[in-house]
This record gives C-alpha cells, sequence and structure tokens, in this order.
C-alpha cells in the first residue's frame, strides 16, 4: 500500500506554505467582514457570502456553506464571530466528504488492477505533463513499475517534455511519431505495460480547445482501444485543472465532464494564487474527489489531497 500512514510534518509545512497567498487573502477578507462584530448576524453572513464568491469557491457552492452556518446560528441561538472560521472548516470538511473526497495518506493503486490505468486530460497549460511526471514519480517511489505514453501527438512539444519526464524518473514511455492516432499509441502503451508487468500505466491525451466535439469522439475512441487490452480500462479518467484560473477552471471542468466520464481530479498552480477556494467549488459543483493537488515545481511538490488538511491550512487549525 502506501508509503506513509500519515500526514508528514513535511508534506504539513508544503502544503501551508502552497496555500499561503489563498489563506493571506481569505482572512484578511474575513477580518473584515466580521470587523466590529462580536455575534454573527445577517450582515456578518451577507460579508462572508461576499468574501467565499470573490475567493472563488463559487456562487452555487458558497450559498449551500452559508445555509449551513444559518442553520447552525439558529440551533445554537448566539454564534459569535470568533466561532466562525471553527464553523467554516467544520461545514466544508464536511462538504468535501459528501462529494467523495476522501482523507488520502499516500500514492496508492488498487491491487487488484494490474496494470492500473490512469488517462489523464486537461488543455494545454494548466500543467498536465508535469502532473503525470510527477505522479509517475511518486509512484515509482511508493514501490510501482510505472510505464508513460505520450498519446498527445498533436504537440512535439507535449511527446518532446514528457520524453524528458520519463528520463528523469527513470521510467519507460511508449511514443509515435507526430501526427500518429493517439488509440495506437494508447493501445501500444498497455500492451507494453502487460507484457512488462507493469503496476501503473499514466496516458496523456491532446489538451486542444476544451468547446470542440471532436474531443469527445477522440477521447472515447482512446479508451475503446484501451478496452482491448485491459477489459476495465482506463481505471481512472484524472482531469488536471489550473488553480490559478479561478473560474475558468469551472468552464473546463464543465467540458471535460460533458466530453468523458472523469472521475478524478488534480488541481495545479496552488503555490501561486490566492484562488484556492476554486478547489472547494469544483469538488462540490462536479461531484468528483479532488485526488491530487500541485503546490509547487518540486517533485515533491504534488501531493494526495486531504480533506482534513487542506481546511485546516486555509482557515486555520
Amino acid at each position: 500500500m502506501g508509503i506513509f500512514s500519515f500526514f508528514s510534518k513535511e508534506k504539513k509545512e508544503t502544503l501551508d506554505k502552497g496555500l499561503s497567498k489563498t489563506k493571506e487573502n481569505v482572512f484578511s477578507k474575513i477580518t473584515r467582514a466580521i470587523a466590529g462584530k462580536s455575534k454573527v448576524d445577517d450582515e456578518v453572513l451577507d460579508n462572508l457570502e461576499e468574501v467565499l464568491i470573490t475567493s472563488d469557491v463559487g456562487v452555487d457552492t458558497t450559498l449551500k456553506i452559508i445555509s449551513r452556518i444559518e442553520d447552525r446560528v439558529a440551533r445554537d441561538k448566539y454564534v459569535t464571530t470568533a466561532e466562525l472560521t471553527a464553523i467554516l472548516r467544520e461545514e466544508i470538511a464536511s462538504l468535501l466528504t459528501e462529494n467523495h473526497t476522501e482523507d488520502l495518506e499516500s500514492f496508492t493503486v488498487p491491487e487488484d488492477k494490474k496494470p492500473y490505468v490512469i488517462m489523464v486530460v486537461g488543455v494545454n497549460g494548466v500543467g498536465k505533463t508535469t502532473t503525470i511526471g510527477k505522479l509517475a514519480y511518486q509512484f515509482k517511489k511508493a514501490g510501482k513499475n510505472v510505464c508513460l505514453g505520450a498519446a498527445d501527438t498533436f504537440r512535439a512539444a507535449a511527446v518532446e517534455q514528457l520524453v524528458i519526464w520519463s528520463e528523469r524518473v527513470g521510467v519507460p514511455i511508449v511514443k509515435q511519431k507526430m501526427g500518429s492516432d493517439p488509440a495506437s499509441v494508447a493501445f501500444d502503451t498497455l500492451s507494453s505495460a502487460k507484457a512488462n508487468g507493469a503496476d501503473v500505466v499514466i496516458i496523456d491525451t491532446a489538451g486542444r480547445l476544451h468547446n470542440k466535439i471532436n474531443l469527445m469522439n477522440e477521447l472515447t475512441k482512446i479508451k475503446n482501444v484501451m478496452k482491448k487490452v485491459v477489459p476495465d480500462a482506463p481505471h481512472e479518467v484524472l482531469l488536471v485543472l489550473d488553480g490559478s484560473t479561478g473560474q475558468n477552471a469551472f468552464e473546463q471542468a464543465k467540458q471535460f465532464t460533458a466530453a468523458t466520464e472523469v472521475n478524478a481530479l488534480a488541481v495545479t498552480k496552488l503555490d501561486g494564487t490566492a484562488k484556492g477556494g476554486v478547489v472547494i467549488g469544483i469538488s462540490d459543483h462536479f461531484r468528483i474527489p479532488v485526488k491530487y493537488i500541485g503546490l509547487g515545481e518540486g517533485m515533491e511538490d504534488l501531493q494526495v489531497f486531504n480533506k482534513k488538511e487542506f481546511v485546516n491550512s486555509l482557515f486555520g487549525e
């Protein structure tokens, strides 16, 4: 199974540092929202609603959170502003739990699925290839045999970048010439992985404009061809989103979830933005678990998502 059985001090420090801009943004807004108030009343809730929306949590999710806090205030009769962050933390953690987001401890894959096939989707520029490289590193570190497939055959840079990552991590890669059929690359990758006893296969796919109808057809074709080699593949369709784009990430998630059966999310570039609240909103809106978050450029800066630690880091212990 995993290589860690707890959320280590080092991982906590990386998380705190990576979310520092979002935390500073949210806390400064909350401080202003409750200035001069001792009790959580309608005015405080209105101000808090504005704080969450402007922190990229999203309108629908914000209204859901505010409604839950209103219920708490009505039930407990008197709730002080000093208690507000604790209540926020509890309600957001509860919301993430309902959205099937589990507190993962390490980079693990089911033992009964070999090879475990991950198809990675997302538009160009979100950190997709980098995320694949870091995933490969983390799985290899966990003792897994990993194989990469360069099925984004429309951009030479995408293949070249993935080759560099495969060499850096020390894992094999299957690729073909530019313009080759992506489904053919996926077929060859799974065939090679199966023959060589790979535990994990990670397939890159083209990140062209996410609003094109042919994206659905292409991804469907890749999935159908995979099944000829591994009948229940892909086991995971991982959508990579750039957290720094805020609400634009919502639109990308909308298009990709319509194009294919996304069942996991990776949100990258959270270290350079104050828009980390988008993780909460996207998870809630699409009911898809966040599995990984990107907190920096280093190999170790891709973390499995732990909702409890995420919320604690964002809103204080």
